[in-house]
């Protein structure tokens, strides 16, 4: 039995979610703590997403900024948890992603993790999806085995739909390989149009969508984007899916009224996940969803609508926290690097076969 800590923030840039997990045979979350991202790291993170003057500096910049936070973070975790830092094995970083581009092979994600050992004196776990990467796969996503270990154990076929900034989905089925792949956006476009037209950083509950309608033109210009009809292994990003490439399609279309469009951005989301899913699993038993979106009530309502064969329903139905289970993979990941147990799966990125994820930084 060790303790672990997952850092985790995701392509929302909302925030850091930290998680302290016990492992033993299986996760089992005991703490969390939250951080809000200062606005002004947020507008920086977006803007390195995409190349700009001195961003070699400005990345090296912002990296140890987020490390301070998220050191900051674990601190008071630890302090809330009568907790000393040698008390805890290992820190699993995921870091900050500003590039994947697993096509051109390379995947960035900026977080210093030497800098997060001498924070806190604790060995750090990072750098995870390169491996992957360096062996031919997408590098993304990592949590279908994270996904398969904690809810792998019961009987049917089931799917564990992360919502994100990105939406992805794990594909556990009975005597099979777990699958897995991106599906396309998640939150990312509803939250970059609210933010665009209200200043918003999300829309609550999906309250902003549920008074628009569906425009089905630019719905079809929407969909016509290849990645969606590219077959997995398949991982996806802010290269491809951000307010520019909404704003193009948006430029050849009549001007319409902006909930409308934020409604048909939500459609979009749900559409390419129950699509993606049927083509991949006919006879999905069980949605089980985590993530932001899990808190959308008006996308929960469509998933469900659009597949009526199946629960939806949070992963809290299995007593596990929607908001936590990326930041208790990324600790289950370190546990698996020092354990060097493999925790990727080639059927998920299509890697050349097994490997053992990340880099350590020893206290």
């Amino acid at each position: 039995m060790a303790l672990y800590i997952g850092v985790m923030s995701g392509t929302s840039l909302d925030g850091l979610d930290i998680a302290l997990i016990e492992q033993a045979s299986a996760a089992r979350l005991i703490a969390t703590h939250y951080i809000p991202m200062p606005d002004s790291l947020r507008t920086e993170m977006l803007a390195l997403c995409a190349s700009g003057p001195d961003e070699i500096a400005r990345s090296a910049i912002a990296q140890q900024n987020w490390v301070t936070l998220a050191a900051q973070g674990i601190h008071t975790l630890l302090a809330q948890q009568h907790l000393k830092p040698e008390d805890i094995r290992a820190i699993g970083s995921h870091g900050q992603t500003i590039r994947h581009e697993p096509a051109r092979g390379f995947t960035v994600q900026i977080g210093n993790p030497a800098l997060l050992t001498e924070l806190t004196g604790i060995t750090v776990v990072s750098d995870f999806r390169s491996r992957d990467v360096a062996a031919g796969g997408q590098g993304a996503p990592l949590v279908p085995a994270f996904h398969e270990a904690l809810f792998g154990e019961r009987d049917g076929s089931r799917a564990v739909l992360n919502i994100g900034g990105f939406s992805n989905l794990s594909l556990i089925e009975p005597g099979k390989a777990v699958a897995g792949f991106d599906c396309g956006p998640g939150n990312v476009l509803l939250d970059a149009w609210i933010h665009h037209n209200r200043g918003d950083n999300y829309d609550r509950d999906g309250q902003w969508a549920s008074t628009g309608q569906i425009v089905p033109t630019l719905l079809k210009a929407l969909l016509s984007d290849p990645f969606f009809i590219t077959k997995g292994p398949k991982s996806t990003g802010r290269e491809v899916f951000n307010l520019p490439w909404l704003m193009r399609h948006l430029s050849h279309l009549p001007v319409f009224a902006a909930n409308d469009v934020q409604a048909t951005l939500l459609e979009l989301t749900a559409l390419t996940i129950i699509e993606s899913l049927q083509s991949a699993q006919d006879n999905t038993q069980e949605v089980l969803v985590c993530g932001g979106g899990a808190h959308n009530t008006t996308l929960m309502n469509r998933l469900a609508s659009l597949l009526p064969n199946a629960k939806v329903s949070s992963t809290s139905v299995y007593g596990v926290d929607p908001d936590w289970v990326e930041a208790m993979a990324f600790a289950w990941l370190a546990h698996c690097c020092l354990e060097g147990i493999a925790a990727n799966r080639p059927s998920v990125t299509g890697a050349r076969g097994l490997r053992v994820l990340g880099a350590i930084y020893p206290a």
